[in-house]
C-alpha cells in the first residue's frame, strides 16, 4: 500500500491518545514524524484587534496535520488578499497524537495478499489533533469591518476537513476593559434594605 491513505481512515477517534513515551520500556514509538503545518500565528500579530472570528468544531473528530496545512494555505492567502496584513489568524489545534498504520503488501493476483497480524501496533506515519466537541480550530482577529471576509476566509476550509463546523464572530474584551468593567461593578452599592421600626409594646 503506497502513498497517503484516504481521510477516513484516520477521521474518527478510535484509539488511544498515542505520544513518544519518556520511559525506554514503554517508548513503542522510537520517533514522532515532523508536522507539515509550517506556523501557526500568521499576520499583523502585535495588533490589537477588536473583534475575533472563532471556526469551532461541532463534533469530535481528528485532522491529521496535512489538511490543518492545507487549511492554513488557503485561508492565509484569501485573507491576504482581501486585507493586507491587518488580519492575525492562529491555529488552535495541535497535532500531537501519533498515528500508526501496518503497512500491508497487495500484488496483481489474489495470492499475493498479505494477511497480516490482527490489530497489529504499526509503524509511525504521521500526526493528528484529536478535536472535541466545541473546540475552536482557528480564530482570526480582525477590525470590525472586516468579519465579512474572514467568515468567508474560514468558510473555504470545511471542504477540506472532516466533520461539521461553525464559524462564531465576537468583540474582543481585553484584561483591560474586563478589569474596569468589574471595577464598575465592585463600585455599585447594593440598597440596603431597611427595617421598620418596632411599635411600643401596649400595657
Amino acid at each position: 500500500m503506497a502513498g497517503l491513505r484516504k481521510g477516513i481512515a484516520y477521521r474518527t477517534i478510535k484509539r488511544a491518545y498515542t505520544r513518544k513515551s519518556k520511559y525506554r520500556k514503554k517508548g513503542y514509538i522510537k520517533a514522532v514524524p515532523n508536522s507539515r503545518i509550517i506556523r501557526f500565528n500568521m499576520g499583523d500579530l502585535k495588533k490589537k484587534f477588536d473583534h475575533r472570528v472563532d471556526f469551532i468544531s461541532k463534533e469530535n473528530v481528528q485532522l491529521r496535520h496535512n489538511s490543518i496545512e492545507s487549511c492554513r494555505q488557503i485561508i492565509n492567502r484569501h485573507l491576504a488578499r482581501g486585507l493586507g496584513s491587518n488580519y492575525h489568524f492562529k491555529i488552535r489545534a495541535h497535532p500531537h497524537h501519533v498515528l500508526r498504520e501496518n503497512k500491508m503488501l497487495t500484488g496483481a493476483g489474489a495470492d499475493r495478499m498479505q494477511t497480516g497480524m490482527q490489530k497489529a501496533f504499526g509503524r509511525a506515519i504521521g500526526v493528528a489533533a484529536q478535536v472535541k466537541k466545541g473546540k475552536i480550530v482557528f480564530t482570526v482577529d480582525v477590525e470590525k469591518g472586516s468579519i465579512d471576509i474572514a467568515k468567508k476566509s474560514l468558510k473555504k476550509a470545511t471542504p477540506r476537513l472532516p466533520g461539521t463546523y461553525s464559524i462564531v464572530s465576537h468583540p474582543i474584551i481585553t484584561k483591560e476593559a474586563q478589569a474596569s468593567a468589574d471595577r464598575k461593578a465592585s463600585l455599585k452599592v447594593a440598597p440596603i434594605a431597611v427595617k421598620p421600626a418596632n411599635s411600643s409594646k401596649s400595657q
